[in-house]
């Protein structure tokens, strides 16, 4: 049913304030064929975690709850609804005993959302495991997507760089293939040496990843963020190779021969704005990478102290941050 007016701050992580002039929670497919959707609304929102509202917003903001997971032939392939919670989702394949999505545990948000941005943490991406996306294309109807039509990248594909476009209403996924356990990204390893864990299982793993990310990451439900805000930033690996000459210690992971991923959290935090900030909006003290709203944060504080940061990382080492939050609201 259509409300109007609806405060949307306990809807974003972040905690942001915003209010939707029509707000339509999305429940049921059949919703799809009335007049709300022949074209795309102002706002599609799942889980509110990658998002930084800007201000009020105007127009029609959809709330994708859509749920269900259907486990169809016992051998790892799912289909999963678009607002289905990603973590409950990746706790649901471990207890099924399927390796893959335990490098994934605790990413906030929803099913929906994951593909959007092609989610990824300690080596792994989702788009590794999906084998289709079913979306309500704006203006055509339901419409079912290979990972190929998804065009994915780093933190990227197709309905980040074509919004508007399609709703995305579920996702398939294929743990059916057998996969080696990934260790060697992070601290990983060396949580599961702290365990005593000399053969993990995929549970290991993930139990170790939530370790780590507890130990980095504010709960949103005590002080708002949305994660990672940055993306890592792929340099030439001449980029690289000049850094090292005044910070031999900066960490960096091979993309191709003549690139490499630079870790956001090290750049901001060796350019000492770690715990920075204001009353109202800073980093967060033990995760650089973290942009936390201290209470009482507007959108445009938050988007002014993260420009101050790119602003700094530019500044004294010469790589440009890219902001891995969607900005909704006026520039």
């Amino acid at each position: 049913m259509m409300r109007y007016g609806v405060d949307l701050r306990r809807f974003n992580t972040f905690g942001l304030p915003a209010v939707a002039e029509q707000y339509l929670p999305l429940t049921d497919l059949a919703q799809l064929e009335g007049e709300e959707f022949r074209q795309a609304p102002d706002l599609v929102l799942g889980g509110g975690s990658n998002l930084l509202l800007l201000e009020d917003l105007p127009g029609l903001t959809v709330h994708v709850l859509l749920s269900g997971i259907t486990w169809s032939d016992g051998k790892g392939r799912f289909r999963v609804a678009a607002g289905a919670d990603w973590n409950q989702f990746v706790r649901y394949t471990l207890e099924r005993g399927f390796v893959g999505m335990e490098n994934l545990i605790l990413i906030p948000g929803t099913v929906g959302a994951a593909p959007v941005q092609n989610i990824g943490a300690y080596g792994a991406e989702v788009a590794e495991f999906i084998t289709a996306v079913h979306a309500w294309e704006y203006g055509v109807g339901p419409v079912d997507l290979s990972p190929a039509d998804c065009a994915f990248g780093y933190r990227d594909s197709r309905f980040k760089r074509e919004p508007g476009r399609y709703l995305i209403t579920a996702v398939s996924f294929d743990l059916s293939t057998p996969r080696a356990l990934k260790l060697d990204y992070g601290a990983i390893r060396g949580e599961l040496d702290r365990l005593g864990i000399e053969q993990p299982t995929a549970t290991d793993v993930a139990n170790a990843v939530t370790g780590i990310r507890r130990s980095k990451l504010p709960d949103w439900f005590l002080l708002g963020n949305s994660g990672s805000f940055f993306k890592n930033p792929v340099v030439a690996r001449s980029t690289y190779e000049r850094l090292l000459q005044t910070h031999s210690d900066l960490p960096a992971y091979p993309i191709d021969e003549a690139h490499v991923k630079l870790p956001a959290g090290w750049l901001i935090d060796r350019a000492g704005l770690r715990g920075q900030g204001n009353e109202r909006v800073g980093t967060y003290d033990r995760q650089a990478l973290v942009l936390v709203n201290r209470g009482g944060a507007c959108g445009r504080d938050v988007l002014d102290f993260s420009k101050r940061i790119q602003d700094t990382v530019a500044e004294q080492f010469g790589v440009q941050l890219e902001r891995e939050v969607q900005l909704v609201g006026g520039m």
